[in-house]
């Protein structure tokens, strides 16, 4: 039984990286904006001690919750990657291919990973950044991280194709 629609290679890696930064570069704008609307909450006497008190416990549940969620997110996207390698047969012909593409997204992801990091560094941003770690350092180390996936994608697609012979 032959499946059309298989899926799964060096696109994945693309993926992978844009929707950790785009994820990152949201989740630290959202927490810039909550701390300032808790910041603002704070200072207002038109809002009761209960509602203050709330919103600082919701603000400061934010970067447990939501920074330890990325690194759920990153695991899971790894691990659909791995599957749908799994589901394709990759010639070795076109590992030079791959390989030359790879090394071209490794790239790609230092540029962005760059991109989150000049964001995180903006002196507005930079107390926020401090505090999700998780999120920081994945997309710091984004370029290391895609090289690392990018080898086990490789070697899960070119194993299967060895054992499909």
């Amino acid at each position: 039984m032959a499946r059309k629609d298989k899926k799964g290679s060096i696109q994945d890696l693309v993926f992978i990286f844009v929707s950790l930064v785009v994820v990152g570069i949201s989740l630290l704008i959202i927490f810039k904006v909550s701390d300032s609307i808790n910041s603002k909450m704070q200072a207002s006497s038109e809002v009761n001690d209960r509602g203050k008190a709330a919103f600082t416990e919701l603000n400061d549940m934010y970067p447990g919750v939501i920074d330890n969620s990325i690194l759920l997110f990153m695991i899971g996207l790894c691990i659909v990657a791995l599957v749908l390698a799994a589901l394709v047969r990759f010639h070795p012909v076109f590992f030079v291919f791959y390989i030359i593409i790879w090394i071209i997204i490794i790239y790609l992801s230092g540029v962005f990973s760059n991109l989150y990091l000049a964001y995180a560094n903006h002196a507005d941003l930079v107390s926020v950044a401090e505090r999700l770690t998780f999120t920081t350092n994945i997309i710091g180390y984004l370029p290391y991280i895609i090289g690392v996936i990018g080898f086990i994608l490789a070697v899960v697609m070119y194993k299967n194709w060895q054992t499909a012979q």
